[in-house]
């Protein structure tokens, strides 16, 4: 308890300099002067990773054919993991198979890698250290966020109804990239002597590209991965989610002032450093109570209006199967509602992303593939589930009040036709929420405070982990990281960088590319460890 409030005490000597900075750059406009400033260079880098190329008369970003492509082939390739091993992700959740990593059955299969035998890495570590509960949690509050509230709504309104469907596309097939990566991510994860368990894109592409006779290349893909990694939790997942959390606070109370920030900031980030200072098992204990109650809440909202309006159940299914295949005028056609449908999607599940794995990696397991069908859950629960809801909420609404004509976003901001104004995703969803439970929008501000905090610890996780690989594991890495870290959650909420946080989200999306690579190249490493994980389950079941 004492280490604790030193730690908090040093936290508020090192953010007070900060703060005061922070409230004379807002009043001085001096924010948006380095806004202005970096804006070209964030835009640069957007249009870099959305590079198109153009194939039969349509330009298509080259990281959603990697994603799309590569998600397809392993969807196909392990027999549609989605559907075929759901149940076995429900079991596995559930505990049913855990008896198996307490030495229930005999290991059929020895799998020695550089003098080690792989399959009792969870005995040295003394089996990871949090539950798969516990991993899924964490992973989920790291992707279920403002991209289900607000991106939702944009994408709807963008690319019309049949945006949906495309949205579900990607999360089904997701759920197969999410298998190969976290299964990869416990297989070649690293255990040190006391126990602390380090894994991630970083460690299988470095060491399983290293197996396949290409040390460089891997080595390469990995550093370029934690780099990417270290500036998106900065960014999209922490200053971001800090900024968002704040507008919302300020806008519920009708807070005015430059301060409002910078003190929402200080809270938050003390509220952040209590729980990142206690590491993944902390941050796992926090995220499984969090993540069920605010999922559970929104998705009651959600199914409370879905019923008040199923008589028009067959209408809104109807606009979505149909706006997928021959979209409305102006749209830019089926391949426009695609791209619109698969980009919000990959944005809000991080299937192909590797960010997942990094938490999945410390899960209690000697059995890769357990943690692998675990993680497929995620995209179904993010993506699936809760986005499909946001959809049809907002599709209902716009039936009855035809609030705005689809196809009418312009920079994240949709044209409101009552009004005329332009509104954020956030305002779009509080408004259809609202239409049908009257004050809703106060408890959707509170659940998007508790998104943006589960969010940036989460996130906090994967930028250490990425940290770590890139300067090593001692403490004044450890603590260099989550001061920084910690700053960012202030600067966030204080100032209006918005090219700084485009810059950095479009980082999450960078990471596609060499995370894809990587798996592209290790998957079969995927078909043995699930081999193995399946014999055992028969093993245990036949005893």
């Amino acid at each position: 308890m004492k280490n604790m409030k030193k730690m908090l005490l040093s936290l508020l000597a090192v953010l007070m300099p900060i703060l005061t900075f922070a409230q004379e750059a807002k009043e001085k406009g001096l924010d948006d002067k380095i806004n202005d400033a970096f804006m070209p260079v964030a835009t640069w880098w957007e249009n870099f990773i959305l590079t198109p190329i153009t194939i039969a008369g349509y330009d298509l970003p080259v990281v959603l054919i990697l994603l799309i492509l590569g998600a397809t082939f392993f969807t196909i390739y392990f027999k549609f993991p989605g559907v075929t091993k759901f149940g076995m992700a429900i079991n596995t959740v559930r505990g049913k198979y855990d008896e198996m990593d307490h030495h229930g059955v005999e290991k059929s299969d020895v799998n020695i890698v550089d003098g080690d035998i792989v399959d009792t890495i969870g005995d040295e570590s003394k089996e990871g250290e949090v539950s798969h509960f516990q991993a899924l949690a964490t992973a989920v509050s790291g992707t279920v966020g403002l991209g289900n509230i607000a991106g939702v709504a944009v994408a709807i309104a963008l690319g019309g109804p049949g945006a949906t469907f495309w949205m579900i596309v990607c999360g089904l097939i997701g759920m197969s990239t999410k298998f190969v990566e976290c299964t990869l991510g416990v297989k070649y994860r690293d255990v040190g002597e006391d126990g602390t368990v380090y894994g991630g894109p970083m460690y299988y592409l470095s060491k399983g590209l290293k197996e396949r006779n290409m040390k460089g290349l891997g080595k390469v893909l990995a550093v370029i991965f934690a780099i990417l990694c270290v500036g998106a939790s900065f960014g999209g997942g922490n200053a971001f989610q800090s900024n968002q959390a704040a507008v919302q606070l300020s806008t519920m109370f009708n807070l005015e002032g430059g301060a409002v920030g910078v003190i929402i900031g200080v809270i938050l980030a003390i509220l952040v450093g209590i729980v990142i200072i206690g590491g993944i098992k902390k941050i796992a204990s926090v995220t499984e109570k969090i993540v069920p109650f605010m999922a559970g809440i929104y998705v009651l909202a959600s199914l409370v209006i879905i019923f008040a309006n199923i008589k028009y159940i067959g209408d809104a299914f109807g606009m979505i199967f149909a706006g997928a295949f021959t979209p409305e005028a102006g749209l830019g056609g089926i391949v426009g509602v695609i791209i619109v449908g698969f980009q919000r999607a990959a944005f809000s599940n991080e299937a192909g992303a590797g960010s997942a794995a990094i938490a999945h990696s410390a899960v209690k397991t000697k059995y890769p593939a357990s943690e692998g069908v675990v993680a497929l859950l995620e995209p179904f629960i993010d993506t699936v589930v809760i986005c499909t809801m946001t959809a049809l909420v907002i599709i209902f609404f716009n039936m009855d009040a035809g609030a705005f004509d689809y196809g009418n976003a312009v920079n994240s901001k949709v044209l409101i036709n009552e009004s005329g104004k332009y509104i954020g995703g956030v305002d779009l969803t509080s408004m259809a929420y609202d239409s049908v439970i009257p004050g809703f929008r106060y408890v959707l501000t509170i659940a998007i405070i508790m998104f943006a905090f589960s969010t940036m610890i989460s996130w906090s996780y994967y930028g250490l982990q990425s940290w770590k690989y890139l300067f090593g594991r001692g403490k004044a890495a450890d603590v260099a990281y989550k001061i920084l870290f910690l700053l960012f959650v202030v600067i966030g909420a204080a100032a209006t960088l918005d090219a700084v946080i485009k810059f950095s989200d479009a980082m999450i999306l960078a990471l596609v590319f060499p995370n894809m690579i990587g798996l592209l190249f290790l998957f079969p490493r995927v078909r043995e460890e699930l081999g193995k994980y399946i014999k055992d389950i028969k093993a245990l079941k036949s005893k």
